[in-house]
């Protein structure tokens, strides 16, 4: 047994010293898949761990604030903002030292949702669901081993209203993110 408890902390110490710790952040641009939205501009930003697990492969789990929604098509000044907690956890191929690619699905957390129509703000929680699902597909190149630069769209897969007087509403969010990330050493 204690060969065991050794051996899981030795796996448990040379995976900590291999992970990346990093922090990332920059601009959304987002839609929701109703047909009646055009795209509208937020921000995400947050924390991730780069975890090596083959030489070419990694695992990045993240965590993120992420301000999505859009603006109503045809109705000027209407808005559907909505914040959410979002935990990607991208499957990352390095195609080389500095580029890869990444896939994986994230698992979002609503935080606040608000309609705003010109100075009027309303309270939408009642009309959205409290979790969200979508898949990631994305890539970035890393300038330095610190300083790089990551984009990626998320297609939303779960549709984001909740069911009003047996109304079923339709749309998923669609993201795509554009931003800066920094590994710390």
């Amino acid at each position: 047994m204690k060969k065991v408890l050794l051996g899981l902390a030795l796996v448990a110490g040379s995976m900590t010293f291999a992970q990346k710790f990093g922090v990332k952040g920059g601009l959304n641009v987002s839609t929701i898949s109703d047909g009646e939205s055009e795209a509208k501009a937020g921000f995400y930003g947050g924390a991730f761990v780069n975890v090596p697990v083959a030489k070419d492969f990694s695992v990045q789990p993240e965590v993120l604030y992420n301000g999505v929604g859009a603006k109503a098509d045809g109705i000027d000044n209407l808005k559907v903002n909505l914040s959410y907690i979002s935990v990607p956890v991208m499957f990352q191929y390095n195609a080389t030292p500095a580029l890869y690619l990444e896939a994986g699905p994230q698992f979002s957390f609503l935080i606040d949702s608000k309609f705003k129509y010109q100075s009027v703000s309303v309270d939408g929680n009642d009309y959205i669901k409290g979790f969200d699902f979508g898949i990631g597909l994305g890539a970035g190149y890393y300038f330095t081993p610190n300083i790089g630069v990551t984009a990626r769209y998320v297609a939303g897969i779960t549709d984001i209203g909740k069911e009003v007087q047996g109304i079923q509403p339709e749309g998923k969010n669609n993201v795509f993110q554009v931003g800066v990330a920094y590994k710390f050493k």
